[in-house]
């Protein structure tokens, strides 16, 4: 059976981690499993974004820790500390993760790879693997200071402490932080308002350029030459006209672009 759930629907993917038995504690299986969902669902023209959240009551408890000492055993040949592949941030659709319940080390860690982040007001949120003998993965060392701040970073990852979702969002972490039964229903709001409003071109190009400035850390003046770039791409499209004819007609947009079909890349 997958550790992952898909279900797709109105141009909303939304990738469920599945273990409940064990508050969706990650396993090898599981890094599989969603990066085959991401990979799909990125490939799917009919998918405008992407939801990823948890089978309450948790959205992932971290680390499958069942071995107890032996969890952390040396590693065979293969292992790798950042098992999702692609990351939510290499996919060209806007990813939401809803994180609706405890997410404790690789399960926040996976959530900071989204674009957008809600977390449950009430829930347990840490990276505490130094706390473990181990440290932090799924590059939060690089996510965690460009979307918190390296101040955050620094407490976060090399304490370990844990924190709620109030706490969270005033450190950054997060856009918004809810009652947990609220986490998912504002999350669909979100791809639901992508879905009936924004170009599929435009906001892929958009993430891409937001993330590349980040990974690769343009000049200000290279971002000038990728968003003329980017204009050239989309401007006189039928997206770009339907974008002005339905704000002059005071009506919702019916944008046509699809990617990865009309998808040429930046740079």
């Amino acid at each position: 059976m997958s550790t992952v759930l898909c279900e797709t629907a109105d141009g909303v993917a939304v990738i469920t981690l599945h273990r409940p038995e064990r508050r969706n504690a990650f396993t090898k299986e599981m890094g599989v499993d969603l990066s085959e969902a991401y990979r799909a669902a990125d490939a799917d023209d009919d998918v405008r974004a992407i939801v990823v959240t948890g089978t309450p009551p948790a959205f992932c408890a971290g680390a499958d820790m069942s071995a107890a000492g032996s969890t952390f055993d040396a590693p065979r040949d293969g292992f790798t500390a950042s098992p999702i592949a692609p990351p939510a941030f290499e996919l060209n659709t806007p990813v939401i993760a809803a994180v609706n319940g405890h997410a404790i080390g690789i399960g926040l860690t996976i959530a900071m790879q989204a674009d957008i982040r809600i977390v449950a007001d009430d829930a347990r949120y840490a990276i505490p693997q130094v706390r473990r003998g181990m440290m932090p993965d799924a590059m939060a060392h690089w996510t965690v200071p460009q979307i918190a701040g390296s101040a955050v970073a620094a407490e976060v990852l090399m304490t370990g402490r844990t924190f709620d979702g109030p706490e969270a969002q005033r450190m950054g972490l997060a856009g918004r932080s809810l009652p947990a039964a609220d986490v998912v229903p504002a999350a669909m709001e979100i791809a639901a308002d992508i879905t009936a409003n924004v170009s599929p071109l435009s906001a892929a190009l958009t993430k891409r350029l937001l993330w590349d400035t980040l990974r690769r850390g343009y000049s200000p003046e290279r971002v000038a030459e990728l968003e003329t770039e980017g204009h050239m791409q989309v401007m006189g499209t039928a997206d770009a006209r339907e974008g002005g004819a339905s704000f002059a007609e005071r009506r919702p947009p019916r944008f046509t672009s699809r990617v990865p079909r009309d998808w040429r890349g930046l740079g």
